[in-house]
C-alpha cells in the first residue's frame, strides 16, 4: 500500500510515517518502479503498535524497546511488565499533579467573590510567589 493508504488506515500523518522510517521505528518501505513507497501488512501492524504505545504515553525510546522485545516471542514477559509498571507510575504521578492543580484552581474560584478586578482574590493569588 502507498503512504496515503497507510496514513488513512492508521490515522497517522504521512510526514509522521516518514519520520518513523528515518528514526528506524518503522522499517524502510520497498520502492515501486516509479519510486513510491510500498508498505506491507507488517508495516501496518508495526505502525498500529507504535500509535497505541504512544497513545499510552510511552516515549519513543520506550517504543523502540517494546518493539525490540516484541521480536522475541519466546522470552519471558518480565521486561515488558517492568516498562509498563514504570509508565503506570509516571501516569499516577501526573494524575496526582493534575489533581493538585485542580484543587488549587477550585480554591482560587471559591475565594473570589469580588465584582471588580481590583478586589479579585484570583489576581491577588497569582501575584504571590510559589510555595
Amino acid at each position: 500500500m502507498r503512504i496515503g493508504e497507510l496514513a488513512k488506515a492508521t490515522g497517522t500523518k504521512a510526514e509522521t510515517i516518514r519520520y518513523y522510517e528515518r528514526e528506524g521505528i518503522l522499517p524502510a518501505a520497498d520502492r515501486t518502479d516509479s519510486n513510491y513507497r510500498d508498505y506491507s501488512d507488517e508495516h501496518l501492524a508495526t505502525l498500529i503498535f507504535v500509535r497505541r504505545a504512544r497513545a499510552l504515553g510511552f516515549t519513543m525510546a520506550q517504543v523502540r524497546e517494546l518493539l525490540a522485545l516484541s521480536d522475541h516471542e519466546d522470552k519471558p514477559c518480565r521486561d515488558v511488565d517492568q516498562l509498563v509498571q514504570r509508565q503506570l507510575g509516571e501516569v499516577t504521578r501526573k494524575i496526582a499533579d493534575l489533581t493538585s492543580l485542580q484543587d488549587e484552581l477550585q480554591h482560587m474560584l471559591r475565594s473570589c467573590q469580588a465584582d471588580r478586578i481590583g478586589e479579585c482574590r484570583i489576581v491577588e493569588s497569582l501575584a504571590r510567589p510559589l510555595r
